[in-house]
Formats: C-alpha cells, sequence, structure tokens
C-alpha cells in the first residue's frame, strides 16, 4: 500500500465530514457566496482546524475569488487546498545524524501515545538499519516500564530501565547515555513522564533530564518530540502551544488520526505552534506510522 493510500484510508472519516459538508454548503448552485463561506468557516472550525486558521483560510478563499471571480466550489476547494500546505509547511522528516549519538526525548501528556509512538519509532529506525536504545524514563505512570519493555521485546530493541516504578527518571537516563555511547548505538530514545506544562515538578524533571544529556553527552544531537492526540480536539492545540512556551520544541507527531473525524487538527496545531509535523500515526499496529506528508495529508482531507 502507498502512503497516499495509507494517508487516504486513515483519513476516511475525516475526508466524508469535509466532503459531505462541502457538498451541502454549495447544494444547488457549485457556487460560495458570503453566507456559504461563513458556513464553511464554520465547517472548518467543526473539522478542528481551529479558529484562527480556518478565519486564515476564508480570508485566502475570499481574496482569491475577489482576484479571479471564480466562485466555484472547486476553486475553494483549490483555494482551501494552497493555504492548508501553505500552514503546514514543507515536508520534515526526523532524520538521525550520522556518525553520532542522536537523542529523541519523547514528551507529552498522558494518553497520547507517546510510549506506543516511542516503540513504533524502535521498529522504523531498526528497519533503517540503525542501532536503537529504548530509556524507560516514564517511571511515574503505573506499568510504563512494562510497557516499553514490552516494546522491546517486540521489536527486539534494548531498553534501559532502573527496576519498575519510582525509579529516579534522570539515573534512567544517565545509565541509558552510558549504555548507549558504551555500545555504539544510533539513536537514544527516551520514553519520558505524562506531563502538563502547568506541572511544576514534572516539568523540572525534564529539565533536569536536559541538563544530564548535555552534561554526560554534550557532542549528542538532541531533539524533542511531542506526541499529541488526534481526537483531542482543541486541547491538542493547547498542549503544543503550553510546551512550546515552555521548553524548545523540535518536532510534532500526531497520533490516533485514523480514529478522528477532524484530522483537521493539525492544521490548528501547525498554525499554532509553528512547529513542523514529522510523524502521523493512522493505525495499531507496529508499523502504523509514517512520515508526515504535508500534501498527500491535504489531499487526502480534501479529494472526494
Amino acid at each position: 500500500m502507498g502512503l497516499l493510500d495509507i494517508f487516504r484510508k486513515g483519513l476516511t472519516n475525516t475526508r466524508n465530514f469535509f466532503s459531505s459538508g462541502f457538498t451541502k454548503i454549495a447544494a444547488g448552485t457549485g457556487h460560495f457566496d458570503d453566507g456559504m463561506l461563513d458556513e464553511l468557516e464554520e465547517l472548518l472550525v467543526r473539522a478542528d482546524c481551529g479558529i484562527p486558521a480556518s478565519e486564515d483560510i476564508i480570508s485566502r478563499i475570499k481574496d482569491d475569488i475577489r482576484r479571479t471571480g471564480d466562485d466555484s466550489r472547486e476553486a475553494v476547494i483549490r483555494s482551501v487546498s494552497v493555504r492548508m500546505n501553505e500552514i503546514l509547511g514543507c515536508k520534515t522528516v526526523y532524520k538521525p545524524v550520522e556518525g553520532k549519538l542522536n537523542v529523541l526525548i519523547m514528551i507529552g501528556v498522558n494518553g497520547t501515545g507517546k510510549t506506543t509512538t516511542a516503540g513504533k519509532l524502535a521498529r522504523k529506525y531498526k528497519n533503517e538499519g540503525k542501532k536503537v536504545i529504548l530509556a524507560a524514563a516514564d517511571t511515574f505512570r503505573a506499568a510504563a516500564v512494562d510497557q516499553i519493555k514490552e516494546w522491546g521485546r517486540i521489536t527486539d530493541t534494548t531498553v534501559i530501565s532502573q527496576g519498575d516504578d519510582g525509579a529516579d527518571p534522570a539515573a534512567v537516563v544517565y545509565d541509558a547515555l552510558h549504555a548507549a555511547v558504551a555500545r555504539k548505538a544510533d539513536l537514544l530514545i527516551i520514553d519520558t513522564a505524562g506531563r502538563l506544562h502547568n506541572k511544576k515538578n514534572l516539568m523540572d524533571e525534564l529539565a533536569k533530564i536536559g541538563r544530564i544529556i548535555s552534561r554526560e553527552a554534550p557532542e549528542a544531537d538532541v531533539k524533542s518530540l511531542l506526541i499529541i492526540d488526534a481526537t483531542t480536539g482543541q486541547n491538542a492545540v493547547i498542549q503544543a502551544e503550553s510546551f512550546g512556551k515552555v521548553m524548545n520544541l523540535d518536532y510534532i507527531g500526531i497520533t490516533k488520526l485514523d480514529g478522528s473525524a477532524k484530522g483537521g487538527v493539525a492544521v490548528a496545531v501547525a498554525y499554532t505552534a509553528k512547529k513542523p509535523i514529522v510523524l502521523a500515526g493512522l493505525g495499531e499496529g507496529a508499523d502504523d506510522i509514517v512520515d508526515f506528508e504535508p500534501s498527500i495529508f491535504v489531499n487526502s482531507l480534501l479529494e472526494d
């Protein structure tokens, strides 16, 4: 199955939501007047594109109609597509740097699929020939260590931990860094505790982890990946914005896009956070995670 087919299958619910909405708004005429554009803005908001991004997209449509005089359904969809692609930006891929240790810190709130994504990424990069180690630094959530160990078993990946729940996350990271260096690993994926930006102790813990990495592996290429859940709608936007205010955020991954009829949240997140979306979760399987392709994503949303 090609990437376009994967996205189209995963985004079926959202595409049907958009398509039926467009058809209902322009039924009978095939053209959009100002009242219909107001309805289209409401449709975009209900698809979780967010109010700011939806207003921006409608503004672009109006500009295009004034410029071309074409208010047909096809022209409007074309305008939406162009502006969504601009908001999402060019394709960005997380690619470990050759010849050095790469550290990927998984962050986000509980329940977004952070640990599962860490396991899927271990499989992805191992399949690309990388030597990967997982660090079980989520010692706060019950059974999180067991979960990451299970992913280690599934993917045949070494997992560094300190017993079960309740260990010091910073100590786990310390051990994992030394193990990664000693074993000449290409990539160390650190699974951290789910946290809210307003939980000071957890944010302080994240900062401590960052300091340990800087001290113990100063030459490593370190990146952070915020995992958000598409089914949480505008809460995902709030999380992206909030995390971006309190720490250096490099990338965003969106899980459970296949489980939502409102995949427009990707547009809202990109518009608000101004950070690239690099991963999309489109299923439950170990291989159901793909590089995020903005143009394919938009086509999968808007094309019948």
